[in-house]
């Protein structure tokens, strides 16, 4: 889905406010009646200048109506987030200016951007809902549960980056090699660039500055270090780790290499840590094994344990035996799925929910043996509009009347500061008799 940022200069302060509007409803509305619309955006005079500013959006395809629906209303597309999004980016001073795309994935479009003093930064996107993605509403066990026919995408895209966020945060300030994280808004996540490239394209005669061996060795301990904090990757593998194109070979420190993509990542509680422990030695295992042609050898003669690897006594961590102890609980600190389970106080099952939905798709991707190198360039722009048999799917059945009353009260309470209002699991609000 490509960025297109060529009318944000000419939208005016009234054209934001409108789109913000329907960002505020589609948290109560899969589609949000321009009744609505016109109330909560306060700057607009009349209801007609509303309407006008609401076409305007419409045909720059920032927001869009749904046919055949029973009352008029419109939905936010992710190009309306995008500008919502960019507009905070630059009036927080985190960008000045956005560059070309240079990273698509199945979840996220990666774009190099840079802030006033010249610093080049990374802006992730998340996109959950692609073409790729449809099937997740069969596949998807929570899906089924709750019975969530027309899934909000974008509001899962801002609970990912959210999360994502403050796992690099954590992680960072604990000295793990991610990305350090600057600003999040929306589904838009700025993160520093990191001069290398993915594992993915690493071959033997593109490596410099450490061997296969000790890159082995350090991604192994990386694993079983995380795990020891509490945390599972859970999509560790070549896709997700960058390898450094400048080493400094006299820094021990320096690994060589940086973990991306945190959003999955839960507990050593959780019910199926041992799995997904496994999951991503074995994706590092077979890497290694049939793209660099490297396998470790053993010798029963080595006794170091300190790591994993030639030289060491075992070849690759074990989840029962490597991991015995913690030295930290970040798992406790991030609220990582599988330790909500355990602490149900501690967090709505939201989150959850949208985590395993995340590893689920995931879990497709990298547990074939035969990988295609083209798997995570996969692009496609999600349809907002419905055919006329589905179209029910996507608003409610609501009459108009109701829709209205229900939305006087909503505003009513959130001019008042109410803060008890509740939310469903979809972040809709929910009025109480």
């Amino acid at each position: 889905m490509k960025l297109e940022t060529a009318h944000m200069r000419y939208l005016t302060s009234e054209d934001f406010n409108v789109l913000e509007a329907v960002e505020k409803g589609s948290t109560n509305h899969e589609l949000v009646p321009v009744s609505l619309i016109y109330r909560l955006s306060t700057m607009m005079k009349s209801q007609g200048g509303t309407n006008r500013t609401i076409s305007d959006l419409a045909k720059l395809d920032l927001i869009t109506k749904i046919r055949n629906a029973k009352y008029d209303g419109y939905k936010l597309t992710y190009k309306g987030i995008d500008y919502l999004a960019l507009k905070s980016l630059l009036s927080n001073n985190i960008i000045y200016s956005i560059g070309a795309i240079f990273g698509v994935g199945k979840e996220s479009d990666i774009y190099k951007v840079s802030t006033d003093q010249g610093e080049t930064r990374v802006m992730k996107l998340h996109r959950l809902g692609r073409t790729s993605f449809q099937t997740v509403k069969k596949n998807r066990d929570y899906l089924k549960k709750n019975d969530l026919m027309g899934t909000n995408w974008m509001y899962l895209s801002k609970i990912a980056a959210g999360k994502e966020y403050e796992f690099l945060s954590i992680l960072h300030e604990n000295g793990f090699n991610v990305p350090e994280p600057f600003f999040v808004t929306r589904h838009a996540l700025v993160m520093e660039l990191i001069d290398g490239f993915p594992m993915r394209n690493l071959r033997r005669h593109n490596f410099k500055g450490r061997s296969l061996d000790k890159l082995y060795t350090d991604l192994m301990n990386f694993i079983v270090k995380l795990a020891k904090s509490g945390l599972i990757h859970c999509d560790y593998n070549e896709f997700n780790i960058m390898i450094k194109n400048n080493v400094d070979e006299d820094d021990i420190d320096d690994l060589g290499f940086v973990v991306i993509d945190f959003p999955q990542a839960i507990s050593i509680d959780h019910k199926d840590a041992e799995y997904y422990f496994k999951r991503d030695v074995d994706c590092i295992k077979r890497f290694f094994e049939k793209k660099l042609k490297y396998i470790p050898r053993r010798d029963p003669i080595w006794l170091d344990e300190s790591g994993f690897g030639e030289g060491y006594k075992h070849p690759y961590p074990v989840f029962h035996r490597d991991i015995t102890e913690r030295t930290n609980n970040l798992d406790e600190l991030l609220n990582a799925s599988g330790f909500n389970k355990k602490h149900p106080s501690e967090r709505s099952g939201d989150i959850e929910s949208c985590l395993i939905n995340m590893r689920g798709e995931k879990t497709e991707m990298y547990t074939s043996d035969e990988e295609d190198d083209d798997d995570d360039d996969d692009e496609g722009d999600y349809t907002y509009e419905s055919d006329d048999e589905d179209s029910s799917d996507y608003y409610s059945s609501e009459p108009e009347s109701e829709v209205d009353d229900e939305n006087e009260r909503i505003i009513e309470a959130l001019s008042s500061g109410v803060k008890e209002l509740k939310m469903d699991k979809m972040g809709n609000y929910i009025l109480e008799d």
